[in-house]
């Protein structure tokens, strides 16, 4: 209630006490005035609750669009088409009111194709997004230099370990990020992943069928460099028209139900069709809820990317119809005719 709609009711209460004590109780003038004064100290210290209660509030909304603003600035929602890809992403918190944590996405058209990262860094609150911006920060200047995924990776665990060393309250044998880095090379129907001990994306394709991407050889996550040292390995799938990547963090593969058993997506989505990446977003986020009871033990980072069926862009689509046009006005013109 509003401090206005306490006080009167505060008001309200004190009147009908002093009228029961004037009418009811005339006779016993001491047990009257302590009923009196007990409904009067109990409205004072509604109407201080209340005014607390209510500052608090004011304080707990500011935070929350701090934190939101922090999210969007760290955590930019892609276009919804990227080079010809569709692109959809989606930030599930684990607790209502939380809207900021250690997962992570990016998307970016680079000479060398569209790349991608999901992530999730170790740890919560305000040291987890700290390395979340330095992650995206490498990975948004790396994907355009590096000509390869391979030295994309290195460069992203290069500026983990810069950063572990300049914070002197990193747990540098712990603070690591679990990462999948994807590529989708311009004019290929391909796709290269590289995997640093996170769980596996999925390809869905457009007949229902759910390809899991897991690594030939398994990675330590970024930042783990110092425990020992291995090439990375690119991998490449198949990529074709109207196939979707779905990339999610393990708050989704960590989701159990009232008796403990895991959410596992691919058997979750194989068979089903969507019609655009935002809706199996939605329908993934809705069934893991519904999955766990809506108590979710940690946040979700998802991210949908499908490929086009090859007219996706209108300006390509138009340029096409207007070659087939003056071509076949061209064929089809008689020689006489000087136009």
């Amino acid at each position: 209630m509003s401090l206005r709609a306490t006080a009167a009711t505060a008001l309200a209460a004190v009147g009908a006490a002093v009228t029961l004590a004037v009418y009811h109780r005339v006779h016993d003038t001491a047990e009257s005035a302590t009923e009196v004064t007990t409904v009067m100290a109990v409205s004072l210290l509604a109407l201080g609750l209340n005014r607390i209660v209510r500052h608090g509030d004011q304080q707990l909304a500011s935070a929350r669009g701090i934190a939101e603003a922090a999210q969007r600035a760290v955590l930019p929602t892609p276009p919804a088409r990227i080079a010809g890809l569709r692109v959809a992403a989606r930030y599930v918190a684990a607790q209502a009111d939380a809207r900021i944590g250690g997962d992570l996405y990016a998307v970016q058209d680079t000479p060398h194709g569209v790349r991608v990262i999901v992530g999730d860094v170790r740890g919560k609150g305000l040291g987890a997004v700290e390395a979340v911006a330095v992650v995206i920060g490498a990975f948004r200047e790396a994907a355009e230099q590096e000509h390869t995924l391979e030295a994309l990776a290195a460069r992203l665990e290069h500026a983990l370990r810069r950063e572990g060393t300049r914070r002197a309250n990193l747990d540098q044998s712990e603070g690591f990020t679990t990462a999948v880095l994807a590529e989708v090379p311009p004019g290929a129907n391909t796709l290269r992943l590289v995997n640093r001990g996170h769980p596996p994306p999925l390809l869905l394709h457009a007949d229902g069928r759910v390809a899991e991407t897991y690594p030939e050889a398994p990675a330590l996550p970024l930042g783990m460099g110092d425990l020992g040292g291995w090439p990375d390995r690119a991998e490449e799938w198949e990529f074709p028209a109207g196939t979707t990547l779905l990339l999610f963090t393990d708050g989704v593969t960590e989701a159990r139900d009232a008796d403990g058993v895991f959410y596992v997506p691919q058997e979750r989505l194989r068979g089903k069709q969507f019609r655009s990446p935002d809706a199996l977003l939605d329908t993934l986020a809705a069934d893991v809820a519904h999955h766990s009871g809506g108590h979710t033990a940690d946040d979700m980072a998802l991210l949908a990317i499908r490929r086009g069926d090859g007219l996706h862009h209108p300006v390509a689509a138009a340029r096409g119809t207007l070659s087939a046009t003056v071509t076949s006005t061209l064929t089809h013109a008689s020689p006489a005719d000087p136009d």
